[in-house]
């Protein structure tokens, strides 16, 4: 690491200082990454998930509250654990899922399971965020996650696109409504990271052109972070050389 970029680092130390932020899809190798950089910057983390910490085993923190048992696609689920947090300064949402298929090969239970746990996890965190967030002065952050496939067309996965598509849209339209409220909404659009799994399914790949998970976790936390003082409604890939 250069000086320069050990200045840098420097300064973001305790950004995060005192803010509390949930962070859905923590346990998986993105959500590690974003989780590990908000507690070196001072952020209490709160992260949700069914009945594994996954990526996050054996980590401890006095600033980590992992939160068992929560199914992100039930509404009462996801109600009660919001309500049951600090204020919130953000909130980060990664969890997801992935199905390929083709048309003629979808039928439309795959597009709604697709649908649901993309863009109705997505909804739902979304909504309860700005419950949390709104009436603060300091207003607050959202980031969803979005995908490659929902900007640039992909043949055969057209279910997980299009629920992909839907946080997008789902976005730019929450975007819109909390604009005078200080709460400051977008989404980030990933291609293939670099993780074990994906270099695991495509032995093949030149994994040099995927974004590592601590490069697009270094772009969720500026928009999560007090220095977005200005972008909402975005869209941003992070597509490495892809």
């Amino acid at each position: 690491m250069s000086t320069q970029e050990s200045i840098e680092t420097a300064s973001l130390d305790g950004e995060f200082e005192g803010h509390h932020v949930v962070i859905t899809g923590g346990t998986g190798a993105l959500g590690a990454a974003v989780v590990s950089l908000l507690l070196e910057r001072g952020a209490w983390c709160h992260v949700p998930y069914m009945d594994q910490t996954g990526g996050l085993d054996g980590l401890t923190h006095s600033r980590l509250n992992l939160v068992p048992g929560i199914d992100l696609r039930m509404e009462t689920s996801v109600g009660s654990f919001y309500a049951g947090l600090p204020k919130l300064w953000a909130s980060i949402h990664l969890a997801g899922g992935f199905k390929p298929g083709a048309v003629l090969d979808t039928a439309l239970a795959d597009l709604e399971e697709m649908f649901l746990l993309n863009a109705g996890t997505s909804f739902l965190c979304s909504r309860e965020a700005v419950r949390s967030m709104q009436g603060q002065a300091s207003g607050g952050r959202i980031v969803n996650v979005t995908a490659k496939a929902a900007l640039v067309p992909t043949a055969g996965i057209v279910a997980y696109s299009v629920s992909k598509a839907a946080v997008i849209a789902l976005t730019t339209s929450i975007a819109e409504e909390v604009k005078e409220r200080g709460i400051l909404i977008n989404a980030i659009a990933p291609s293939i990271m670099d993780t074990p799994a994906n270099r695991r399914s495509m032995p093949e790949a030149d994994y040099s052109k995927w974004p590592s998970t601590s490069e697009v976790a270094e772009a969720v936390l500026f928009l999560a972070s007090p220095r977005n003082t200005l972008t909402s409604g975005a869209t941003i890939p992070v597509y490495g050389r892809m």
